[in-house]
């Protein structure tokens, strides 16, 4: 087993393409929907649609450059190329938008706000263009029986990133400093996640040369074919079998359930504590920070527990803690007028829960593909978030603006707690292995 150990320190820097992916996407889920509202003054409904559109694009550009990746041979290799240029051009998009927020709000004029939907479209289609690629590139340079342990520390980068957005804009713009402000100027935060993003993109380019570890898993992989879970279908090609099939639909559907949501959530907090609680950014911000530092402490104790009774139970019992979590999120954001304390350990449960279950998705599904694939089936977990995604920005603005603000977390609770039932059905990929001490204890979780 000498041969499978983890390169952790690679590992890391692999990450750096998602800690930049999720730096941009905690601040697009964050402000964008405060911009559509405080600035160009739309309803919670068109607010919802526009917030989707990330989501719609996801759907088409995700798989589609997932698979381009998967047929791509540069000297930089498969995912880099599209790495680079896609986060050359979202640092370029993104920093047009605080632009025109700015113009509007001193001088509101039509042509400004439909240069900012140009705009954001255009970021949004730089942002998938590259997604799917940077995801993609873990699976490619790790073995089959790492992926669970390198997912993990992918996770902790993405979690890195969005928590360092956070925690700048906790200190920018805190309730205080923004209370009462007929604008908020937004434009150091994308200036600092901008450059957090360049940085990071730039380490990874120095640090990782694709296409020597790719051939040296890929050369690992021929000399272990029991990991390969497709079969010959007698003409030459690979195939997965029915029942592996039928068990990846009701992965992929759990998948779509517990994003609609836990996006329900993300999308909707800031707003839903400013409607219901009289918070602004920084208050909301404080919250998502506590949830992400939660999930950062738990990836490592999280492995053992799945070491010891599997990755489908650890996952059934994530889904359980996280639909307890908002049901509580519900009593204690309706009965206060300001952040608790009892408020911050809800949320860090509900980081020790998102964990359980995003360590030991993806994993699931990339496993049941050929190396040649791994972007295509990247693309199919993608695909299954990012249509909840589609859905839940417009189906939770709706129910709030028609039934009431205070919807939000029993919404979220419900679709959380129906994805327990599909992932009941899901058999394969589970690991019971026996326990191992810290980040080892991700080694052996990809059976």
């Amino acid at each position: 087993m000498n041969e499978l150990k983890l390169d952790n320190k690679r590992t890391v820097l692999v990450g750096l393409a998602f800690l930049s992916i999720c730096a941009l996407w905690q601040m697009y889920d964050n402000v964008v929907p405060l911009i559509l509202r405080e600035t160009f003054g739309m309803d919670e409904s068109l607010a919802g649609v526009i917030m989707a559109a990330d989501n719609i694009l996801a759907l088409l550009l995700l798989p589609l450059f997932g698979g381009l990746s998967d047929r791509t041979q540069t000297r930089l290799g498969r995912r880099t190329p599209y790495i680079l240029a896609g986060t050359a051009a979202a640092v370029v998009f993104m920093n047009l938008l605080p632009i025109l927020d700015n113009s509007y709000s001193r001088q509101a004029a039509p042509y400004q706000l439909a240069a900012f939907v140009i705009v954001l479209g255009l970021l949004l289609v730089a942002m998938g263009s590259y997604r799917s690629p940077a995801v993609a590139l873990m699976p490619d340079v790790t073995p089959k029986p790492l992926r669970s342990k390198g997912n993990a520390i992918i996770n902790l980068m993405g979690a890195v990133g969005g928590i360092l957005y956070l925690g700048v804009a906790a200190v920018l713009y805190p309730t205080g400093k923004v209370a009462g402000l007929a604008h908020v100027n937004y434009q150091p935060l994308f200036l600092i996640v901008s450059g957090v993003m360049v940085v990071s993109v730039a380490v990874l380019l120095l640090t990782i040369r694709e296409p020597e570890l790719a051939a040296q898993n890929q050369a690992l992989e021929k000399r272990h074919p029991e990991w390969n879970l497709a079969k010959d279908d007698g003409r030459g090609q690979e195939k997965l079998p029915r029942p592996v099939k039928r068990r990846l639909g009701f992965l992929l559907a759990s998948l779509a359930l517990w994003f609609i949501g836990y996006n329900g959530v993300t999308t909707w907090f800031t707003t839903y504590i400013s409607q219901v609680m009289g918070e602004g950014l920084g208050g909301a911000a404080t919250c998502l920070m506590v949830a992400t530092a939660g999930a950062i402490v738990s990836y490592i104790p999280i492995g053992v527990a799945a070491s010891r009774i599997g990755r489908k139970k650890t996952i059934l019992a994530g889904v359980l803690l996280l639909a307890a979590c908002f049901l509580g999120g519900f009593f204690l954001t309706t009965h206060a007028k300001e952040i608790t304390p009892a408020m911050y350990v809800a949320f860090a449960l509900v980081g020790l829960a998102w964990a359980a279950i995003n360590v030991n998705s993806l994993p699931m599904v990339v496993e049941m593909c050929r190396g040649s694939d791994v972007g295509k089936f990247t693309g199919y977990y993608y695909t299954a978030s990012m249509l909840a995604q589609v859905i839940t920005p417009v189906l939770a603005g709706s129910l709030m603006k028609r039934i009431s603000y205070q919807v939000l977390f029993p919404y979220a609770a419900f679709f959380t707690a129906l994805s327990f039932v599909t992932m009941l059905f899901v058999r394969h990929g589970d690991c019971k292995a026996e326990a191992k001490r810290g980040l080892d204890a991700f080694e052996d979780m990809d059976d």
